[in-house]
Order: structure tokens, then sequence, then C-alpha cells
């Protein structure tokens, strides 16, 4: 009697730290994110998203529209914040402020083996919600091609690579709060 008293009472012991195991984990819930944002949909609604003005004095004609649309791209595929002409709870302004191409090494003859192409913008971000995340910074993305081609045949890839890599940094250092 005594064994099947004890087997009882473990399996009544079993069920029930199963059952509070369960309701443990029914009354827990894990979010993740995969595009890194952070953002309080409660609170934050609207985003205002200014065309960035560009203030270099070397300039390709495409990059302007290139970069305004991709910013915009960014945060419409990756939240859920209504993209409003003003007023935004959050807001993105600012100007590409320099578009500039310099020698990056050198070959054993002396002349430039790799030239490195930059754009740099300049960033002013209002959170209409919390004004401790305003910040105005400058963001700059950086592109190698060989001296031996010509700027011309590899500009357009070049700077779409800069584009995105611009628009991922300013995404997150706005919204994805690492």
């Amino acid at each position: 009697m005594k064994i099947g008293k004890n087997i009882n009472t473990t399996r009544h012991l079993t069920w029930t730290v199963t059952a509070i195991c369960l309701l443990l984990l029914a009354a827990c819930s894990v979010s993740y994110k995969f595009n890194g944002a952070s953002i309080d949909y409660n609170k934050v609604h609207t985003i205002q998203i200014s065309d960035f003005p560009i203030r270099s004095t070397y300039v390709w004609g495409p990059m302007g529209p290139m970069f305004n649309n991709q910013l915009k791209d960014v945060f419409a595929n990756h939240t859920r914040l209504q993209q409003v002409k003003r007023n935004g709870d959050l807001k993105i302004e600012g100007e590409i402020t320099q578009y500039q191409q310099r020698n990056k090494s050198v070959s054993s003859e002396g002349y430039s083996a790799q030239t490195e192409l930059s754009i740099t913008v300049n960033v002013r971000f209002t959170n209409n919600t919390n004004h401790k995340e305003d910040f105005e910074r400058q963001f700059t993305a950086t592109s190698s091609y060989e001296t031996t081609r010509n700027l011309n045949s590899v500009q357009e890839e070049l700077v779409t690579q800069m584009v995105k890599d611009l628009t991922d940094q300013i995404f997150n250092a706005t919204v994805a709060n690492w």
C-alpha cells in the first residue's frame, strides 16, 4: 500500500508541476523584431522625412533623389509609421554635405591604385514625444574602386551601395535604439 500511495503522490506532484509550468509559459510572451525597430506605437504614429538638398560642391545629379527615396522607403518598409508632410511625431531632416573622391592607395609605380568615393549627410532628428532622443549628427559612407576604371562606369553602383549604407545608419540611429 505504501508503494501505491507514493506513486499516486508522485504522479499528482508531477501533474501539478507540469500544470504550473504550462501556465507560466502561457503567461509569458517574447516579442522579436527582426527589422531592429523599437518604436512605441502607442505614442509614435507619424514620421516626417524632409527631402535632403545637396549642399556639396561636387555633385552627381541622381544622388539626391536616390537618397531621398531610399530613406523614405526604409521607414515605409520597416515600420508602421505613417509618413506625413508636417507635424510628425518623429522628424528627420538634413542635407547632403559632401560627395568626394580621394586617392586611397598608391601602386608600386607611384600612381593611384584605388580611389575612395564618399558621401556625408548631416541629419537632424527630432522626437516630439521624447526630446531626450533628439540629435544632429553626420553620417558617412564610403566605397572604393580601382583607379583603372572610369568613375562614370562605377558611379551608379557605388552610390547605390553608399545610399543603402547611409539610410541603414540613419534608421538604426533614429528608431532602432541599439
